[in-house]
């Protein structure tokens, strides 16, 4: 009897930290470019080896075959996380010598801890769900999320900050994991979503409530306008803002904004260029009834700023990250609580948008039935 497929992707990551301690142990592929080729070739056998666990009659989406492939690498990043963090040893010291240096930093750390955990849970849930014929959608939205605010702020950190004069090779193996969560994300944005249908009256009741009438959605406004005051302020305190309120929170609330390793500086900036633009148009969807566009894109951008946060929390406060650059302890509360906040909202919008979508549909026939589905 074949195991579920799942439990086949597992086991096949399982492998990583076998491949890791063996290269640990040749000297001959510690050199830089060794590494990248073993990287690529140790790639592409683990894709051989998911085309050969996939029955040949078996219809399968292109998406399994990427998140089978990733779930190998989410190993490789729990591996890092834990040898870096002391937990075990023997298995990353050729890589970050020769490889990638930068994943010895407390931002790659916590980056490999989400990694290793929630993307490698989210991958196995999406392929269960993918087999079993049901809906994987939301899943893989919001690991698309995750992965794209992850390379966006990775890859542009690494060239501008400390490390960017000590890049190897192995550094360019990123481009494809930087390409293909976008690719996978046009993909699944593509592609139809199931909602139910809901009444024509019901739809009709709750668009013509104002926003006073909502006092979630007030209230959820609210927490997305101090969203967006948040992240315009630490733009500006990244960019040297000569501002004695920015002086202030870079040296006394938040200095690991000026970290050199580039990381948050970076982070900072992606939310002035792209999660700032979101917000606001948040803002306006929670305002305006039929924005269907928000069922999908709240999603998207919550495992966005779940992730980016997770990372930038976690640095800040991780021992591998300088004591200087580290929130102070007698300000911890106000700093850890702003940033856990701008974590929490796009949860909670992603979550209320799918509890109760009726303002946001669009209006149906009369006489359909909770039960009935439709394509939207």
């Amino acid at each position: 009897m074949r195991p579920p497929v799942e439990v086949c992707v597992w086991l096949l990551s399982l492998l990583a930290p076998g491949v890791l301690y063996a290269m640990n142990n040749v000297p001959a592929l510690q050199e830089p470019l060794p590494i990248l080729g073993m990287g690529m070739v140790v790639l592409g056998f683990v894709l051989i080896i998911i085309l050969i666990s996939v029955p040949s009659k078996m219809k399968v989406d292109p998406l399994f075959y990427v998140f089978a492939a990733f779930s190998f690498t989410c190993m490789v990043g729990l591996t890092n996380a834990l040898e870096q963090d002391g937990f075990i040893s023997g298995f990353m010291g050729f890589y970050i010598k020769s490889g990638e240096p930068h994943l010895g930093s407390a931002y790659a750390v916590m980056t490999s801890y989400w990694e290793g955990v929630i993307h490698l849970v989210l991958f196995l849930t999406i392929i269960h769900r993918m087999f079993k014929g049901t809906s994987y959608r939301s899943l893989g939205l919001l690991w698309a999320g995750s992965s794209v605010a992850h390379q966006v702020v990775h890859i542009p950190g690494v060239v501008v900050g400390k490390y960017g004069s000590n890049i190897r090779p192995a550094f360019w193996r990123n481009v494809p994991f930087f390409l293909v969560p976008f690719w996978a994300a046009c993909q699944l944005f593509s592609r139809p979503r199931e909602i139910p249908v809901i009444p024509a009256d019901k739809i009709a009741a709750e668009q013509k409530k104002g926003l006073l009438s909502r006092p979630v959605d007030l209230l959820l406004s609210a927490l997305l306008l101090a969203a967006m005051a948040f992240s315009v302020f630490r733009g500006l305190v990244v960019l040297d803002c000569p501002l004695d309120a920015c002086f202030t929170y870079i040296y006394q609330y938040e200095p690991y904004l000026k970290d050199p390793v580039g990381f948050p500086r970076v982070m900072m900036l992606v939310y002035s260029f792209y999660a700032l633009p979101l917000l606001t148009v948040f803002t306006c969807g929670l305002k305006t009834p039929g924005c269907t566009w928000m069922l999908d894109w709240t999603i998207f951008f919550a495992g966005a700023m779940t992730q980016t946060q997770w990372c930038h929390i976690g640095a800040s406060l991780h021992s591998r990250t300088p004591f200087t650059y580290r929130v102070p302890a007698d300000k911890w509360w106000p700093v850890i609580s702003l940033n856990v906040l701008l974590a929490v909202v796009p949860v909670l919008l992603a979550l209320r948008c799918h509890i109760s979508p009726a303002y946001f549909m669009k209006p149906v026939p009369e006489g359909q039935t909770d039960k009935d589905k439709k394509k939207n």
